[in-house]
């Protein structure tokens, strides 16, 4: 992001940045900051749409954001109840966009479009110089069905070498190693009939119970309902020549996983998901792991309790939570 900031500079935009507790001293306070500041672009995560709906923030009913005119949202996928929240609770009248990119490409590759119309759980559309497909399991683009994130021709912004690494196997192994000549991301998406994208969530942790791919997002979209929980992670673990889905929840404080919410979350998933996205096991922890810029690291949790070593520690913020995860007797059990 601090790209997007340097690039708003280069066209006389004034920026706005707040570091700090976001919730503090009251949930709505950065809506008030919009209001003060008259912000026309407001940009912030997922993870903070959830939060405010959780906890019932209602900011067009607080503040004037007759200002405002975009909210971009990055870090995870927006669901669907994170779009109608912001047209129902923050303003009705300006554009949603939710974004997907990433360091290491300096840009995104879909994302919003002011010319667009917005569609709930959907980024717009793929972005300018960016030939991006979803591939099936066949290395093929497919449409209005799941695939890998690809990026089949060279983009302006595409990184060309690593340091430090000068025979470029680093390089290569991190990006081209499944499709030739291909930059594979690591996510999985969807790209329907009109243009839009679906992000289902990290393709290296996609969960594969009885065979059968499915993402993380989803089942992440009905546990961010409960408010007992504070976050969460979800991982597939290898599991007797299958995969088992394990669900890893840091609660609120003073909340208890009983059996009651384990009920309910399962409940819910089920429902509004498929049996196939239920967890086989629902655990209590700590802390979730995240990385230094805040993305949630299922695959260091999934290589934890499996008792595969974790080589980029240093990359998480949080790296002595794993511990943790490794003494947990209940993922070496039925």
């Amino acid at each position: 992001m601090w790209n997007w900031l340097t690039c708003s500079l280069s066209v006389g935009a004034s920026l706005v940045l707040f570091d700090g507790n976001p919730f503090h001293p009251e949930p709505a306070m950065l809506w008030e900051l919009a209001q003060n500041e008259k912000i026309s672009v407001f940009g912030t995560s997922a993870g903070y749409i959830g939060a405010l709906q959780t906890a019932g923030v209602k900011p067009r009913e607080l503040y004037d954001l007759s200002s405002l005119r975009t909210v971009l949202s990055t870090g995870s996928p927006l669901s669907i109840e994170g779009f109608e929240y912001v047209y129902n609770d923050v303003k009705s009248d300006l554009q949603l966009a939710s974004i997907s990119g990433g360091t290491d490409l300096n840009g995104c590759f879909a994302l919003g479009n002011p010319m667009g119309a917005v569609y709930p759980g959907e980024l717009q559309c793929r972005a300018l110089a960016m030939k991006v497909e979803a591939y099936n399991e066949q290395g093929r683009p497919v449409t209005g069905q799941q695939g890998e994130l690809v990026c089949t021709t060279p983009f302006p912004s595409m990184p060309i070498y690593f340091w430090d690494d000068p025979e470029g196997k680093k390089y290569h192994n991190a990006y081209f190693n499944i499709y030739p000549n291909v930059w594979r991301h690591g996510d999985f998406i969807e790209v329907n009939e009109r243009g839009g994208v679906v992000i289902y969530g990290r393709s290296d942790t996609t969960l594969n119970p009885g065979g059968v791919r499915i993402g993380t997002a989803e089942i992440y979209r009905q546990v961010e309902q409960f408010l007992e929980i504070e976050d969460s992670v979800i991982v597939g673990q290898s599991w007797k020549n299958d995969v088992r889905v394990v669900l890893f929840l840091k609660l609120v404080e003073g909340e208890e996983l009983t059996d009651d919410l384990i009920n309910r979350i399962k409940k819910s998933i089920r429902s509004n998901a498929s049996p196939r996205h239920v967890p086989a096991k629902i655990l209590a922890v700590p802390d979730i792991p995240y990385t230094l810029n805040m993305k949630k690291v299922e695959l260091a949790v999934k290589k934890t309790i499996e008792g595969e070593q974790v080589l980029n520690k240093d990359a998480l913020r949080n790296p002595e939570v794993l511990d943790f995860y490794a003494g947990l007797k209940e993922v070496r059990e039925d």
